[in-house]
C-alpha cells in the first residue's frame, strides 16, 4: 500500500499443571528459547522515550495499574539487570522479540504490504510456539501455553499494538477527529469477541471486542493506566520533523488472517482520508461509550449516539469511511482495491447475517463454536459456572498451538480463510521483507552479527578495526533509500566493504 506499518503482540501466558507461574520469568525464559547460542544484549534503550506527548509536552511517568506495580517491585528484588530482564532480541526477519513484563511480545518488522504483514503477523506464532515447546521440554513439570488474544477474564488486558508511519504536518485535532468514529465502529468486523464483562457489572454476555471495555479516555499517552482510544506517544522512528507514528492500541488480537489485513488495510485507508482531509462529517456524542455499547450490544443493531443526538448504526459509520475510501482509492493498487471489495462485503454480510462470516470475522466464528459447544454441552449463559466453561473454550480460541487451539483446527479443516500459505509463513521466519530498513536490520545481523554492538528502531552500530560505525536507518522509511542501502548490503562481501559503500 503507501505507507509503512506494522504490528506488536503481547501473548497470554499459562504453564498447564503448575499453580503458581512467574509470568516475568516464564516470559524471559520462552525469549531466550529462540537462542542457540549465550543470550548478548544488544538493544539500545537509550534512543527511547514512551513519556513524549506528540501534543507537545513530555509526562514525568508513566502510570501503571495496581497489578504491574507488584510486579515492579518483585522485579526490584530480583537483581536482575534490565537488559537482562527484557531480553531483547532482533531476529534475522527483522522482527523484534522481547519480554514485555509479563508477556512474550514478538513486533514485526516494518512493511509496505498487507500480505507480507500477516505473513510476518504468522511468523511470530510459529516462533513463540517453537519457544513454548522447548521450554516445554526444559521444565520438570507442566506445558508452557501462549494465547494470541488480549484478557485473562479477570480483569486484566495486554495489547495488540498497531504502527503507522504519517505525515508530521497534519494537525493533531483532525487526526483525533477522523478515527474516534472510525475505531469505536471499527470492532464490528475487527473484533475478537469475549465471552463475559470484566469491568462493571460483570454481565453474563457475549462481547465483540476484546480491548473494548479497557478504554477509559479519549487521548493520553499512557498504555496501561485509563487507556486511550488515542495513544499520543511521540516516537516516530524517523526524521521527526516530516513523520510521526501513529501508535494505535485500541484493537484486539485477531487469528483470523483476513481481520488482519483488513484491520491494518482500513485503517491506512482512513489515514490516507485524514492527511488529505476528506473526512465524513461525523462526530460521536461520547467516544469512550460508543465503544463499550458497540461491543456489548447483543442486538448486533450497533446503535451509535453522534454528537447531534442521531443514533447511527456502526456499519453505516463504516460505510461513511468506505465511500470516501472508495471515490479517491479505488484503482490506486491491488492490496487497496482488495481492501475495498473486502470491506464493503464484510459490512454487507454484517447488516444481513453476521453468520455468514464464520471462519472469516473472528468474533463471528468464536461465537459460532460457542454455541455449537454450549448446545452439546447442555450450557446456560445464566450459570455462573458455565460462563466460567464457556471462557476456557473462549481462550483455547486463541490457543497458537495447532494440535489444541481451536481456531487452528479449524483452520487446518479448511473451515477458515487463509490469505497466506505456509511456505509464505516459513519464509517470512527468516525472511525481512523487502525494501524496508527491516531487511537491512535482519540481514545485518545475519551476516555481519559478530560485528554488532547495538541496535534499535532508528540505528545499528557495527564496531569495526576498534572504533565504532552508527547507521542511522530513520531515513529507510522512504523506499528508495531502504532499497539503495539493502543493494549495498546485498553486493557487498565483508562489513568494511558495505561501511565503505555507506554514504
Amino acid at each position: 500500500m503507501n505507507r509503512l506499518f506494522g504490528l506488536e503482540t503481547e501473548y497470554g501466558i499459562t504453564v498447564e499443571g503448575v499453580k503458581e507461574v512467574d509470568v516475568v520469568e516464564e516470559s524471559m525464559q520462552i525469549i531466550r528459547c529462540y537462542l542457540q547460542h549465550d543470550f548478548v544484549p544488544l538493544w539500545d534503550y537509550a534512543l527511547e522515550n514512551p513519556r513524549r506527548d506528540v501534543r507537545g509536552f513530555e509526562v514525568d511517568q508513566l502510570l501503571n495499574d495496581d497489578d504491574e506495580k507488584i510486579h515492579l517491585q518483585r522485579d526490584r528484588k530480583r537483581k536482575v539487570p534490565f537488559k537482562e530482564l527484557k531480553s531483547d532480541l532482533i531476529i534475522f526477519n527483522g522482527a523484534r522479540l522481547y519480554n514485555d513484563h509479563t508477556h512474550p511480545e514478538y513486533s514485526t518488522p516494518e512493511c509496505w504490504s498487507l500480505f507480507d504483514l500477516v505473513a510476518q503477523d504468522r511468523a511470530g506464532e510459529r516462533i513463540l510456539r517453537m519457544c513454548a515447546r522447548k521450554r516445554t521440554e526444559m521444565l520438570t513439570k507442566g506445558a508452557v501455553r501462549l494465547y494470541k488474544n488480549n484478557t485473562d477474564f479477570d480483569g486484566h488486558s495486554y495489547g495488540c499494538h498497531e504502527n503507522y508511519l504519517m505525515r508530521r504536518d497534519v494537525p493533531f485535532e483532525r487526526i483525533v477527529h477522523g478515527l474516534l468514529p472510525f475505531f469505536a465502529t471499527r470492532q464490528v468486523f475487527a473484533g475478537a469477541g469475549k465471552v463475559g464483562v470484566e469491568q462493571g457489572d460483570r454481565a453474563r454476555l457475549y462481547q465483540i471486542s476484546q480491548r473494548g471495555e479497557f478504554f477509559e479516555v479519549i487521548a493520553s499517552v499512557d498504555t496501561m493506566h485509563k487507556r486511550p482510544l488515542i495513544n499520543t506517544r511521540d516516537e516516530p522512528h524517523a526524521d521527526p520533523q516530516k513523520y510521526r507514528r501513529l501508535h494505535v492500541i485500541v484493537g484486539d488480537a485477531n487469528m483470523s488472517e483476513v481481520i488482519t489485513a483488513l484491520k491494518v488495510g482500513t485503517t491506512a485507508l482512513v489515514i490516507d482520508l485524514i492527511e488529505e482531509g476528506d473526512l465524513p462529517e461525523l462526530a460521536l456524542k461520547d467516544p469512550v461509550i460508543a465503544v463499550k455499547d458497540v461491543a456489548r450490544d447483543q442486538t448486533r443493531k450497533w446503535l451509535v449516539q453522534l454528537a447531534d443526538g442521531r443514533l447511527m448504526p456502526a456499519v453505516d459509520i463504516q460505510r461513511e469511511y468506505l465511500r470516501r475510501a472508495e471515490g479517491r482509492y479505488a484503482g490506486r493498487d491491488a492490496e487497496t482495491d482488495w481492501t475495498l471489495r473486502r470491506w464493503a462485503g464484510i459490512l454487507d454480510d454484517l447488516e444481513a447475517d453476521p453468520m455468514r462470516l464464520v471462519g472469516v470475522c473472528d468474533w463471528v466464528t468464536k461465537k459460532w463454536l460457542l454455541d455449537q459447544f454450549a448446545e452439546a454441552e447442555g450450557l446456560s449463559w445464566e450459570n455462573e459456572d458455565h460462563v466460567a466453561w464457556l471462557q476456557s473454550q473462549d481462550l483455547e480460541y486463541s490457543n497458537i498451538d495447532p494440535e489444541s487451539g481451536l481456531y487452528h483446527l479449524l483452520e487446518a479443516q479448511g473451515q477458515a480463510l487463509r490469505l497466506t500459505s505456509e511456505e509464505d509463513v516459513a519464509r517470512a521466519m527468516t525472511t525481512p521483507p523487502a525494501e524496508t530498513r527491516g531487511y537491512f536490520r535482519g540481514r545485518s545481523l545475519e551476516r555481519f552479527g559478530g560485528s554488532v554492538t547495538s541496535v534499535n528502531w532508528d540505528s545499528i552500530v557495527f564496531g569495526v578495526n576498534g572504533s565504532q560505525r552508527s547507521v542511522d536507518l530513520k531515513g529507510f522509511v522512504e523506499r528508495e533509500v531502504a532499497s539503495r542501502y539493502n543493494a549495498a548490503l546485498d553486493s557487498a562481501k565483508t562489513l568494511e566493504e558495505l561501511l565503505t559503500a555507506l554514504p
